[in-house]
This record gives C-alpha cells, structure tokens and sequence, in this order.
C-alpha cells in the first residue's frame, strides 16, 4: 500500500520527558549559592508543598520513589514471615521494597477493566502472615482506594498506596494522598512534576513520619524526647538500622518550583487524552483506556491495547512499526512475578491471567506537557497508519 504522504519525524518522540523552564533552573541555581545544599530547608520546603497539595498532615522526602517504598514498607514493620500483597502491573519497586524488608510479595491479578488491582481478588489473598497491601496506581488512575481501606481497616492491615503515577489525581472527590495509611508519590523525569529522581511519603499518621524521617538518614535521631541518654547538644543516638536515603536541597528546590506548574502540566495532559480518544476510539480492535467513573486520572501514561487481529503479529510489530516511525512507545508492564530473579524465588506463569493478558496486547503511547500539536497528531496518524496496514 502507498504510505501516508504526511512528513515523517526526523527524531523520536520519547513516551515521557520532563518539563524545565527558567524558573526551575533559577530555583536550583539559588540553592547552589546558597549555605545548604543537602539537609537543608529546601528539603522543609518541598515537603511542606506536596503535603499541602494533597491534603495530608506530613510529607517525607526520599532521595527516590523506591527508597520511599522501602521505608514505607519499615515503617509498616515488614520483616520476615510477613505477606504484601501487591499488582504485577507494576515497577519492580512495588514488591522488591518487600523484598528488601525480608517479606514476602504476594501478586493479585488485575481488573480488567482499569488495570488495577482488584479488591475482590486481593481479599482471597489475605491470610494470618498478611500484613499489608500495596496498591498502585497504574497510568495514573487511582485504585479503589475506599475499597482497599475498608479491607486494611477490617483486617488489621496497613495499606500503602503506591501513587507514583498519580500524584494530582482524585477518588470519589478526594485528592490522592489522602485515604491510604502511607502514600508513595515519585518524581522521576517522566512522572508529572521532577526532582531529577526523588520520592515522597504523605501520611496522617506522626509515627509513620518519625519512623521514615529515621529510616532515611542511618537510623539516627536527634530529638531529645527520643533519646536514651543525652550528652549535650552535639548528641545523636542510631535507634534502628536506616540508609542513607536523604534528598539534596537541590532536588528539592527543582520540586518545589515545579509543583506550582503541576495543575498546567494536568490539564495539558487531559487535553491529549482526550484527542487520543477521539482519534482511537473508532478504530476497530483498539481498545482506548477505561476510566472509573468514581476516579479522575492524572494521566501519567496513556495505554493502548492492540487485539492481535488490528495489524499481523498484533502488539509486537505494532511496537516495531511505530518505533519505525520515531513515535517513542513502549510496554508498561511486564508482569513482575514473570522476571528471572521472582522465578527463581517460585512464582510461575499462569498467577494472574488478568495480567498476562494485558501485558501480551499493552502499548504505551508518548504523552507528556511539553507535546506540541503537532506532536499529537504525528502519533495518531501512526497509530492510525499503522492499524490500517499502512
């Protein structure tokens, strides 16, 4: 067939990218100047904004979303013999910070619908060694978050909500952050807003804040009314055993600038969606992303599924032909438990058929701010070129 007679790209559009103006370099650059570079009040500061943002009572910063996991996962008081069940949807981070915990990861399938975990099928994991859930967020559409804390509430369980996609978006009328016992937001360069690579806890709860702010810096504390002994103001007692997971003030002044352009990055986002849509949905054996009508997603990634019938060798010639193309996409995720090292540790395919399905027919599509129109309109002519045969 004759190809599309639309210019080509030249260069590749990435799935993601970050978006740094001048005010978020200028940000940066006063911390540089500046007494403090690392613990100092640009750490106070970030904290204080995201906190604020999602309506929670603490914030800690970590110096990445999965060091923020795995001090979540010590604040929970994870350790050997200990169950979290989690999605196989998901980054390696949200069962290997069990892992590191010497836990054991328990995977749930997924709705196949939204791609999140199910409730239902997680409540026929729990047993007596269950003592948490990590439920993510995948693309940015929040889990059933009043489903998951009503099951942890009943059940004597921590839930920990995994919102690394998600940070802006809302459930049932609340902000994420703001329902789970612990909530993980991470500031990788393709996430919504960065640090360069950070993470973040909100939690309502003072001894989660003070186990994580521990956690992060050695185990150590300073604070008087904490100390067996004190012999003088230079004292510091290492309680438990913590990493060195602090963030720089630099991270942390580039976060703070970029969380007052969050609601911009948001909106643009939707607004790409939203043309996705238009575009895909009338094309036979694509399947556009389902929304929970309780949920407003924050759109961290926009998830296409290819019937093996729209194009010969379904998802994966899809992936070569539009990478041909230079449209950037990618696979979001490979089921975890189907990784070397979690076959190795017993987990067979076959767990979550839910999941395996979706990971055979997934293709993520770019999507970030900084798109321009014609950017959008380069993708969805592939897309569409691609699944006519062209």
């Amino acid at each position: 067939m004759l190809e599309n007679p639309r210019k080509r790209r030249e260069t590749v559009l990435p799935y993601g990218r970050q978006s740094i103006d001048e005010s978020d370099i200028q940000a940066v650059v006063e911390v540089l100047r500046s007494d403090w570079i690392t613990q100092g009040p640009a750490i106070e500061q970030f904290e204080r904004s995201v906190a604020d943002y999602v309506g929670a009572k603490y914030a800690v910063a970590f110096s990445n979303g999965t060091a923020a996991l795995h001090g979540a996962c010590h604040a929970a008081g994870i350790g050997p013999g200990d169950e979290v069940i989690t999605t196989p949807i998901t980054f390696l981070a949200s069962s290997n910070c069990v892992l590191y915990c010497g836990g054991t990861p328990v995977f749930a399938d997924i709705r196949p619908d939204t791609y999140n975990l199910d409730p239902d099928e997680t409540a026929k994991k729990i047993t007596s060694r269950t003592k948490a859930i990590i439920a993510v967020d995948f693309s940015g559409q929040p889990v059933e978050a009043d489903k998951f804390s009503k099951l942890a509430n009943d059940r004597g369980l921590v839930f920990i909500q995994d919102a690394a996609h998600s940070l802006g978006a809302e459930y049932a009328g609340r902000k994420v952050g703001t329902w789970a016992d612990m909530t993980m937001f991470s500031f990788h360069p393709v996430k919504h807003v960065t640090t360069g690579e950070g993470g973040v806890i909100v939690t309502d709860r003072e001894d989660f804040r003070d186990a994580l702010v521990e956690f992060r810096s050695h185990g150590m504390t300073r604070n008087p009314d904490r100390l067996e002994r004190n012999d003088g103001p230079w004292y510091y007692e290492m309680q438990s055993l913590g990493y060195n997971y602090r963030m720089t003030d630099l991270q942390a002044a580039l976060g703070a600038s970029q969380m007052h352009k969050l609601p911009r990055f948001i909106q643009r986002r939707r607004e790409i969606v939203s043309r996705y849509n238009a575009a895909f949905s009338a094309i036979p054996g694509l399947r556009t992303p389902h929304q929970n009508p309780d949920a407003s997603s924050s759109w961290h990634l926009y998830v296409l599924l290819w019937d093996g019938n729209v194009i010969e060798g379904g998802r994966d010639r899809a992936f070569e032909r539009l990478r041909e193309r230079m449209i950037g996409v990618n696979v979001h995720y490979i089921p975890v438990y189907l990784q070397p090292y979690y076959k190795r540790l017993g987990f067979t395919p076959g767990l979550c058929p839910n999941a395996e399905a979706y990971y055979r027919a997934a293709l993520t599509l770019p999507l970030f701010p900084a798109m321009t129109d014609e950017d959008v309109e380069d993708v969805i002519q592939a897309v569409s070129d691609v699944a006519k045969g062209h």
